[in-house]
């Protein structure tokens, strides 16, 4: 089984590596090609659309997960997972095709989410066969299906870029096509290399037993949608476009910086579940696996602060770097909470304990909402990265009292702790001196000092990880 996962681990970070680089490529285009306005635009037709999708999957998408992984049948499981997507997907783009005639027919952000609309229904149709790989831990195939997408899109809008031809209207093309692809090829490889037949066989009884599975999770759904692009939705509405796309490019990052995490999180579930399923007794395993995390988490911090206001302004032309330097450190405050709130949510999501998740997430949803309609107006992009460092501060602190493996709630001391010596290495690094590579090799060391001596890094820390995965 370790082997197994070392395997996994690999193929799921080199897809998501390969992923987040023509990811990036495509937004650095999209940032410097398009004006403020039309790329705030686009971001807010995708944060909408991806909000509801993601509403739609009504959290089967994680239940069919544990269920394949758990040993049920995939061909079954997928067959109404399949019934599913298509049955909600085709409601809501009628719905949306109803709407239109509510608005003139010129270019406007309702025809955006229209145009843009029929993509996002398309990499929605193909989720089943994502999310029945992830079951089945087959993460190089996972990995061939999800990064198709991207690379299309990334080379389309590289020739027109080089061509001078970064227009709204073919930016929307491209994605559009580039979304239809990725639908067609995750479906030929799914079926070549598992040998299922994506066909649906409509069972009532079997369906209402999922969909009852799922509720747990539709909660958390909605929750997590609304709290992913609630503050994007709330800029470009109340602040401005230009505004938003200022935040989406640190938000951006952001999420790129989380890397890790995205590699890790998919093998956790059918992980955890096999280990509490079995009853094997894993807290060491635990406790060092989530405090490894915690110090990659804080030294993401360390990078993205060093780096920022002289690497983005450079890359944008002055216009995404310094304007976003107090944004990019309060939301980069969140990347350890986020590991620790995804580690404690994996754990009881594995061990059934699904009842209290959705309400760890009304809590962050709250405060997160909360705290953005206060803040946003007075404080724009700012007021919504607290907002957001809010709301996951929150769940962290729901987490810790409802977690009953106890010792790993020990690890938010390493937490608190980590993250201190990362904000000590940055402000320490800017204090010795203005020169930026001076910084970067200051804060590094101030930060690998500062684990040390706070016994955060241990001699035999190398030994048990090879131990525990090897």
């Amino acid at each position: 089984m370790k082997r197994k996962l070392v395997i996994n681990l690999s193929a799921n970070t080199l897809q998501l590596i390969v992923n987040q680089l023509f990811g990036l490529v495509i937004f650095y285009i999209l940032s410097t090609g398009l004006d403020k306005n039309n790329f705030g635009e686009i971001n807010l037709a995708l944060a909408l659309l991806l909000a509801v999708f993601n509403i739609l999957s009504f959290g089967i998408d994680q239940v069919a997960v544990k269920k394949i992984a758990s040993g049920d049948n995939p061909q079954f499981i997928l067959s109404l997972y399949l019934g599913h997507v298509l049955i909600t997907g085709f409601a809501f783009y009628g719905l949306l095709l109803l709407g239109r005639n509510l608005f003139p027919s010129t270019i406007n952000a309702y025809d955006l989410v229209l145009l843009i609309g029929i993509g996002k229904l398309m990499i929605y149709f193909s989720t089943p066969f994502k999310q029945s790989a992830i079951g089945l831990e087959r993460f190089k195939l996972l990995g061939y299906m999800s990064v198709i997408s991207n690379i299309a899109r990334a080379c389309s809008l590289l020739v027109l870029s080089l061509l001078h031809a970064i227009t709204l209207h073919s930016v929307i093309i491209v994605f559009i096509g580039g979304d239809v692809l990725e639908l067609v090829i995750s479906l030929t490889l799914f079926r070549r290399a598992t040998g299922l037949a994506p066909a649906v066989q409509w069972n009532k009884p079997a369906y209402r037993g999922l969909l009852k599975e799922s509720l747990p999770q539709l909660a958390v759904v909605i929750i997590t949608s609304a709290l992913s692009r609630f503050d994007w939705i709330f800029i470009g509405i109340v602040v401005s476009a230009a505004s938003l796309a200022e935040y989406s490019f640190a938000y951006k990052v952001f999420e790129l910086s989380t890397l890790p995490l995205l590699a890790i999180a998919p093998l956790l579930i059918p992980w955890f579940t096999r280990l509490f399923k079995s009853g094997e007794p894993i807290t060491a395993n635990l406790k060092l696996l989530v405090r490894i995390e915690m110090i990659v988490a804080a030294f993401t911090i360390v990078v993205l602060n060093i780096c920022w206001t002289s690497l983005i302004d450079s890359l944008t032309a002055g216009k995404y770097g310094a304007v976003n330097e107090h944004t990019i450190f309060i939301l980069s405050l969140c990347i350890p909470l986020l590991y620790f709130t995804n580690f404690l949510w994996t754990i009881n999501f594995a061990k059934g304990r699904l009842k209290m998740i959705p309400i760890a997430f009304i809590i962050t949803l709250s405060v997160n909402v909360l705290a953005d309609i206060i803040l946003i107006p007075i404080y724009k992009n700012e007021g919504a990265a607290v907002g957001y460092l809010a709301g996951y501060l929150a769940q962290t602190v729901f987490f810790i009292i409802k977690n009953d493996v106890k010792e790993v709630n020990k690890i938010f001391y390493p937490l608190l702790i980590c993250t201190g010596c990362a904000c000590l290495s940055v402000f320490g690094a800017k204090m010795i001196s203005a020169n930026v590579w001076v910084e970067i090799v200051s804060s590094v060391l101030i930060y690998i000092v500062g684990l040390f001596l706070t016994m955060q890094v241990k001699m035999n820390d190398g030994k048990s990880l090879r131990e525990m995965i090897v």
